[in-house]
């Protein structure tokens, strides 16, 4: 036995290692879905997989609570797949090696996957368990929330029955959350014809970033936490400028909702200009290390070393001098803290994956807002920018934010739980990360909806952390509310 299963509530931690062992990187779920359906039935519970891939669970009111109003609980299965550069774990076939540090728990260099991990482990947790209190309840475990949403998107009306909606998603044990920002992917691609170039009197250097914190893309944008795709962005523009080096390739970041941590470029640099553009990487690194010292507390980490074998092939001097200018000039990082609201980030975007190779070039972004109007003035923003680079730009998957209600009963109910529980009012607010409640709100307009959870730390990156203590409060206070649910 793992002693993380030894941990209390036992329920959650057994099934939550359990989740650890399965491998489910967002679109490779299916063996997570499978396990959910199979446990599910063990348990007594209705189990199946709808149309849209996701885990659809109902389980009948404990005796005496059978005129309860329907609660579902929901949860995501999928987990962000970020490990460390020089880790070999391979995301759809490896389990996750986590343990305990002090009340902690973490991964070995790879993300913890609590998020949404720990969500779907008290579920589970509750469905197992015959002597927890509910009325009528339903248990909804999305796929594919770390890359789109796309389980919730398609959720299809009638398929759940339930008044009260309890989301497992949130990141901060003591905080209710009402309402969350809307996003976009801004996609910008295109081809180009690469350039032959003569390897004599040439050095190919490889350009590495990383030791980066980065994170969440929405609950820690507003952290000021380096972005490797926008260092990497200044180090070419230096480099390519004065005539140091020549691109041929490119690649930062590998999801849209993770701020980039690490990035690696290479380049061809003329053996007269050797001496100049390693004072240049030099000069970066420095710079880079002054300027987030407070912040980076890992250490920036950028080095430059020779690669034996030289390309033959490049990107064309105009091509490249247009997606560096493109890449560095776009926005990046929070755009707009919200009127009313001065401490809650508005608008922000990450530009989360650049890759440049084989004639091809491609940058991804989130974008992210609670005001539509500015989520789309930041989408032009980059159509304008990339528009001008020679790139086609796209627009997918946007949604709009959840809508608080301040007035909600159920979160009324929740908050008067939570302070009789624990002796002290829980923040009650929105968020800046995106949570699946407005999408399933579209199909089930009259559900009542918040979302709550344990506390983690550095979501989406290799030092991901859940606060252990956090845990036991969370549950409890997930059964005392299903206890609570009013009569219909």
């Amino acid at each position: 036995m793992n002693p993380i299963e030894d941990l209390a509530p036992k329920g959650v931690w057994k099934n939550f290692y359990a989740l650890t062992q399965i491998p489910r990187p967002s679109g490779h779920t299916e063996k997570v879905a499978a396990f959910l359906v199979d446990f599910a039935q063990k348990n007594g519970a209705e189990a199946y997989i709808d149309e849209a891939g996701n885990v659809v669970m109902k389980k009948g009111a404990t005796p005496g609570y059978e005129d309860r109003e329907t609660t579902v609980l929901q949860a995501h299965m999928d987990m962000v797949p970020q490990k460390t550069k020089d880790s070999t774990h391979n995301f759809e076939t490896d389990p996750l090696d986590v343990y305990i540090d002090g009340d902690w728990v973490k991964a070995h260099n790879t993300t913890l996957g609590a998020d949404d991990g720990m969500g779907v482990a008290a579920a589970m947790a509750i469905i197992e368990d015959d002597n927890v209190a509910h009325g009528p309840l339903e248990v909804l475990i999305t796929r594919d929330e770390e890359t789109g949403l796309y389980g919730a998107f398609g959720l299809k009306a009638g398929e759940l029955d339930a008044k009260y909606l309890l989301n497992l998603d949130s990141e901060e044990e003591g905080e209710i959350t009402i309402g969350c920002a809307g996003g976009m992917d801004i996609l910008c691609q295109m081809e180009y014809q690469e350039l032959n170039v003569e390897p004599a009197n040439m050095l190919c250097y490889e350009i590495v970033i990383k030791g980066l914190l980065g994170g969440h893309s929405g609950i820690e944008i507003n952290k000021g936490r380096a972005n490797a795709n926008k260092l990497m962005a200044r180090i070419l523009f230096a480099v390519v400028n004065t005539k140091a080096a020549w691109l041929c390739s490119w690649h930062g970041g590998n999801m849209r909702n993770a701020i980039p941590r690490e990035c690696e470029a290479k380049v061809l640099v003329p053996q007269a200009e050797k001496e100049n553009f390693l004072a240049l990487i030099e000069k970066c690194k420095n710079t880079f290390i002054e300027e987030f010292k407070d912040i980076e507390t890992k250490g920036i980490q950028l080095t430059a070393t020779t690669v034996e074998s030289i390309p033959t092939k490049a990107v064309p001097q105009e091509v490249q001098e247009n997606l560096i200018n493109a890449i560095l000039a776009a926005h990046d990082g929070v755009l707009r803290y919200t009127p009313s609201m001065p401490e809650l980030v508005e608008t922000s975007c990450n530009l989360a994956i650049i890759n440049i190779a084989d004639g091809k070039a491609e940058v991804i972004t989130l974008a992210r807002s609670s005001q539509d109007s500015m989520k789309q003035y930041l989408c032009n923003q980059y159509i304008a920018c990339f528009s001008m680079a020679g790139m086609e730009v796209k627009l997918e998957g946007g949604y709009s934010g959840w809508q608080p209600n301040p007035k909600s009963p159920l979160v009324e109910m929740m908050a008067n739980i939570y302070e009789k529980m624990y002796g002290t009012r829980p923040i009650v607010g929105a968020c800046h990360a995106g949570l699946e409640c407005g999408i399933i709100g579209v199909n089930y307009p009259e559900m009542d909806m918040a979302s709550y959870g344990p506390t983690l730390v550095s979501p989406h990156t290799p030092n991901e952390a859940c606060l252990i203590p956090s845990v036991e409060r969370f549950y409890n206070f997930t059964l005392e509310i299903l206890k609570n649910i009013p009569k219909k």
